[in-house]
């Protein structure tokens, strides 16, 4: 199949090298002409070191790239989808699937008086390409260094049309990249964006120093805070249990790979937040996905003290330390009280 991967960061790169060792016919669109210049000349992309770029692979910078491809890959940044899917909706090929491979939430551009204000990636696509075009998203514990290496990985395929989710695993799946199908994408979104805030959290406690009990306490608590969350927005507790979930929150919480935790353990090490995040040089979409997270909270009436907790911490300049003890000496509970797995 003609496919095309928009957006040339370490992740559509990655993607991109798996569909050609596919078979398929592969486009890797970079927003920047210069940027396509440069993996042109060098045939390596300087976020997957190591890691050639056949010549097999074309590279360009032009949207038009899409046109009659079966399956077009939106990998941009999450900030950058809704203008991407936008500038490719009239040149698609009726019937194209578009591929969300981005992790986020985000913001309308108009939301109405009875909203939160926040919509899931597969939404805003949707919206922009229309229903004439099944949108999958695909998500899972999948660090673009390690596949982009051939590192054995499992993600999950997640659409409304269950055609097009199948599509979407014939077309990744292989020996080294295991792709399961799910119709849950509520389920898979909503953990591939909140493990986000938790890794961001987990990177904190790392940088001030805290120990395996407390990620391990941060992690469990954590999770229960998605699944409240994602069932309360029509999720599956079941997806928040597996790989998008359960498997995206370990790998992101315990990895460097993870701008989410590289970014915290600077936080709790003491340095101010916006500093932080520059300092990464990627987006952190962990801080974006807080306040996302506590505004659909509030809407839908769930308690979400973690991730308030880093809303404080990023948005209101409250102490990490006394935030924490304030998690630490809440009322006392049961656990399975508020359990989502009851």
């Amino acid at each position: 199949m003609k496919i095309a991967v928009m957006g040339s960061g370490g992740w559509g790169t990655a993607l991109a090298l798996l569909l050609l060792e596919n078979g398929h016919e592969v486009t890797l669109w970079s927003y920047r002409e210069a940027e396509s210049r440069v993996l042109a000349e060098t045939r390596e992309n300087p976020m997957l070191k190591g890691v050639p770029l056949p010549a097999e692979l074309s590279l360009t910078s032009e949207t038009a790239c899409v046109r009659d491809c079966g399956a077009v890959v939106l990998a941009t940044p999450s900030f950058g989808v809704r203008s991407t899917a936008r500038a490719v909706a009239p040149l698609l090929k009726p019937g194209a699937v578009v591929v969300s491979v981005s992790k986020g939430i985000l913001k309308e551009e108009a939301p109405s008086p009875d909203q939160a204000g926040y919509s899931t990636i597969t939404e805003v696509i949707r919206r922009e390409v229309g229903e004439a075009h099944p949108v999958a998203a695909l998500s899972g514990p999948s660090h673009a260094e390690e596949v982009g290496r051939g590192i054995p990985t499992a993600v999950v395929s997640a659409s409304a049309d269950q055609a097009a989710a199948e599509l979407v695993q014939d077309l990744f799946m292989n020996g080294r990249f295991r792709v399961y199908a799910s119709g849950d994408v509520v389920g898979v979104e909503l953990g591939a964006a909140l493990k986000n805030v938790i890794a961001l959290c987990a990177g904190v406690c790392d940088g001030l120093g805290y120990g395996d009990n407390t990620k391990a306490a941060l992690m469990t608590r954590g999770l229960t805070e998605i699944a409240r969350l994602g069932v309360a927005m029509g999720g599956r507790k079941e997806t928040i249990a597996g790989l998008t979930g359960v498997g995206d929150l370990i790998v992101t919480c315990t990895s460097m790979h993870s701008r989410n935790r590289r970014c915290g353990i600077l936080i709790g090490q003491g340095m101010p937040v916006e500093q932080a995040v520059a300092e990464i040089g990627g987006v952190v979409e962990g801080y974006y996905a807080a306040a996302a997270a506590c505004a659909l909270a509030a809407g839908k009436g769930v308690d979400m003290p973690i991730t308030e907790a880093a809303y404080q911490v990023l948005y209101r300049g409250k102490d990490t330390r006394a935030v924490i003890m304030e998690l630490m000496t809440r009322a006392r509970k049961h656990e399975l009280e508020e359990s989502w797995v009851c």
